[in-house]
């Protein structure tokens, strides 16, 4: 019962969760592949043709999308890029004011935590740049980066 209590347990859980999920995900997708091979092969014993066949199973696995609006991506990124940075920001606050409020400089060790997201936050900011930088290049302004 002593593995029980080891510090490994957690990660080694989280691990294996992980590794369980991929190949579930791996063996759906095998199975789905399996039961599509096993319909067409029964309506090829129907007699059905393959143009038919197509037009059935073809039209369930191809999503028609619209195409991808450029403006729409342009303030996803600005968007996210707002909210990452904010993230960052507000909690190297956070760790600042309770450094003050507890008076143990050993908590400001969690405000390095910040900078993760706002690292993330700066490059989706950069993203932007590029993006808008194209945009102009195809001849696409923007009206005052105005959000449509």
């Amino acid at each position: 019962m002593e593995v029980l209590h080891s510090p490994f347990v957690i990660p080694l859980g989280a691990f294996a969760v992980a590794i369980v999920a991929i190949v579930c995900g791996i063996w759906s997708d095998i199975h789905n592949k399996r039961i599509r091979a096993d319909q067409r092969m029964a309506m090829l014993a129907r007699g059905m043709s393959s143009e038919e066949i197509e037009k059935v199973l073809g039209k369930a696995n191809e999503v028609e999308r619209p195409p991808k609006d450029p403006l729409r991506s342009l303030s996803n990124a600005r968007r996210t890029g707002i909210i990452l940075v904010s993230s960052g920001i507000g909690l190297m606050l956070f760790f600042i004011a309770l450094c003050v409020i507890v008076r143990e400089r050993d908590v400001l060790a969690g405000a390095a935590v910040g900078f993760i997201p706002l690292a993330i936050g700066i490059g989706f900011f950069v993203d932007y740049n590029l993006q808008k930088r194209e945009l102009s290049r195809f001849g696409m302004e923007l009206e005052a980066d105005q959000p449509r």
